[in-house]
């Protein structure tokens, strides 16, 4: 395939969709060698600057955008990757909470293109052409090179060990909950699946990881040994209090446990940290513990090896130098301006719409949590995933609190089979209705609320959350 030169970054998607696309169910083998070879002919340009490497089942974009917010505001410019996008691509490829101009972005994808364009499979390595997600990699780490980002927060797509971003060298990696998930891909077990995950730890660089279940946590510790890694955990570490949600976000108290360290005892101090993030949902709490982790060690660590004669100065000196009321204040600025689309987002007023891409058990108890915590009368439910997810889990916890179901198909991108999802949900004693196609599903739900009064709740998954965006003018 070849191309004119570009006009816009909606050129770019269109022209690297068509290569293998994981996303829309199309199927390719992992491995990172020709990522390897590609990044290497452009130079390699995922390096060179301060790197946090995000990787987890739920959560990680939201402690991804946390995280880079928070190094904007401590003065970097930096660079944030992650996915999926909701209503552009280019949403994938950001500068902290803004965009990334155009016309960087279509100078980073004629520097990638440039590489593969009319190639064949065999003028690869493994003699096979580079995959939708490879490229639009690509273009990132180009982009961030071309805009001169002095950071970059690099959200992993799936799984971590074979994943595509897992070409950088992190100064942090940083891991959230691990649930069952993508499990043709990654393992039918939470051990194997952790595994897959911890493959983003480096030799002797630093991890902080948020509270896991057990047979995940010794995987990660484990893992960490192994490679000489110190490892951070969030549960140890930082108390959570005072946690409260309201339709304008969240807030919460953050406060050093005993034995914390010197970094974070300094960070939050022991009257505690209030932080306030524009997401709604308790996980949040965790999410911002977990940012807030990462960001202080990964800048302390920053710090400490721009000391000249560094052997010469203990760590105690170079804590007490450290201007840990500039980091308390990026801290909060930063966790105030990080926000993502379909993250517990209030879409419509009147009535009340919610869009949220939760579609593993544990996301989607966590939304339906927040849900029921601040809609107290009627509730509806537009719902629709895709076919890999764990659709009879979704239903069981769903169920019993709408006065209204919709079953539809989660768009045109991903697999689906909202026929079984319906049954489910009629088996179960739900007042359900299958309308398959989605704009007509989402047009009668937000008619339905309407009528009666009530809140609307979108969830399981992202595309269909980007479609009713779309429906509603975003």
């Amino acid at each position: 395939m070849s191309h004119a030169p570009f006009s816009s970054s909606d050129e770019v998607f269109a022209y690297v969709m068509n290569y293998v696309n994981v996303e829309k169910g199309q199927k390719t083998e992992f491995k990172l060698d020709r990522m390897r070879w590609l990044a290497e002919t452009l130079g390699n340009p995922q390096l060179g600057r301060l790197t946090i490497h995000v990787a987890g089942s739920k959560g990680k974009g939201s402690v991804a955008t946390m995280c880079a917010c928070i190094l904007k505001a401590k003065g970097y410019k930096t660079g944030l990757y992650t996915s999926p996008h909701i209503l552009r691509w280019k949403e994938r490829i950001a500068l902290a909470d803004e965009e990334i101009p155009e016309s960087t972005l279509i100078e980073a994808a004629e520097e990638v293109i440039a590489l593969v364009d009319g190639k064949k499979a065999q003028d690869f390595p493994g003699d096979e052409l580079p995959t939708y997600f490879e490229l639009t990699t690509l273009i990132g780490f180009c982009a961030f090179r071309l805009a001169g980002c002095t950071a970059q927060v690099i959200e992993v797509g799936m799984g971590g060990r074979l994943d595509s971003t897992n070409i950088v060298v992190p100064d942090m990696a940083v891991i959230t909950p691990i649930e069952l998930e993508h499990t043709q891909y990654l393992g039918d077990t939470i051990a194997k699946i952790a595994g897959e995950k911890a493959g983003i730890i480096k030799n002797g660089k630093p991890v902080c990881i948020s509270p896991q279940k057990p047979e995940a946590l010794e995987v990660f510790v484990n893992t960490a040994a192994a490679k000489e890694s110190p490892l951070f955990y969030s549960p140890t570490i930082i108390d959570i209090r005072e946690c409260k949600v309201s339709p304008s976000g969240t807030d919460c108290l953050l406060v050093p446990k005993d034995n914390c360290p010197m970094e974070i005892e300094n960070l939050i101090t022991a009257q505690g940290l209030r932080v306030h993030s524009p997401m709604p949902g308790k996980v949040q709490c965790q999410n911002m513990a977990l940012a807030a982790l990462a960001c202080a060690l990964t800048c302390a660590v920053v710090y400490r090896s721009k000391i000249p004669n560094r052997s010469e100065v203990d760590d105690t000196q170079a804590q007490s130098e450290f201007s840990w009321e500039q980091m308390r204040e990026a801290l909060t600025a930063g966790l105030s301006a990080a926000s993502l689309p379909a993250r517990f987002e209030p879409v419509k007023k009147e009535p009340l719409v919610i869009v949220d891409g939760a579609h593993t058990p544990n996301s989607v108890s966590s939304t339906l949590e927040t849900f029921l915590s601040l809609v107290a009368g009627q509730r509806t439910l537009l719902f629709g995933c895709a076919i890999d997810k764990k659709y009879q889990e979704l239903v069981k916890i769903l169920a019993p609190h709408f006065a209204s179901v919709i079953v539809t198909k989660p768009g045109n991108f991903k697999e689906s089979d909202p026929e079984v999802v319906y049954e489910a949900f009629k088996g179960l004693g739900a007042p359900v209705e299958l309308v398959p196609d989605t704009r007509e599903a989402i047009a009668k739900a937000i008619a339905r609320a309407s009528q009666l009064g009530a809140g609307l709740l979108v969830t399981g998954s992202f595309y269909l959350c980007a479609e009713v965006k779309s429906c509603l003018g975003y």
